[in-house]
């Protein structure tokens, strides 16, 4: 085959696999999108302990996790909330507010607790998560915009 063999051949072959010959049926949206659960036999980690964990290191490994979450959102919602809060809790505060963002899997959930779009389950429903949903509230006003400086 010449290279105008080619040059005429292509086209011809190009015209018979055209947009109009295809069976459009297979590439529809389905009416009904259907979002599976996991499966039960899932297990979800457990975030380890740290019963002797100094204060201080415990308040600066929670500064780190609460900057670096994965979710813009919360990302600025929780790195703001520490540079206001963390310094001035208690231990047993702190404990509270490592068990919050260390003990659930979901990050959304947080989330949706803070901004109150969705009731906050009871073993959540401290006096850090009061703290975070009054901090989200934003009364001052204050513009939050980027996470605050270390």
């Amino acid at each position: 085959v010449t290279t105008v063999g080619r040059r005429v051949a292509l086209p011809l072959i190009a015209q018979s696999r055209s947009a109009g010959t295809l069976n459009k049926s297979e590439f529809t949206t389905p009416e009904e999108i259907v979002d599976f659960d996991d499966p039960p036999h899932l297990p979800i980690p457990e975030y380890p302990s740290r019963p002797h964990e100094p204060l201080e290191t415990r308040k600066s490994r929670l500064l780190y996790q609460s900057r670096k979450r994965g979710m813009l959102e919360n990302d600025l919602l929780l790195s703001t909330f520490v540079a206001k809060h963390l310094k001035d809790f208690s231990a047993d505060q702190t404990a509270q507010y490592d068990r919050l963002i260390n003990g659930v899997t979901n990050d959304w959930d947080i989330y949706y607790w803070a901004t109150e779009t969705k009731p906050t389950p009871p073993e959540f429903d401290t006096e850090i998560m009061q703290l975070l949903k009054e901090h989200v509230k934003n009364t001052e006003k204050v513009q939050r915009i980027r996470q605050p400086d270390l």
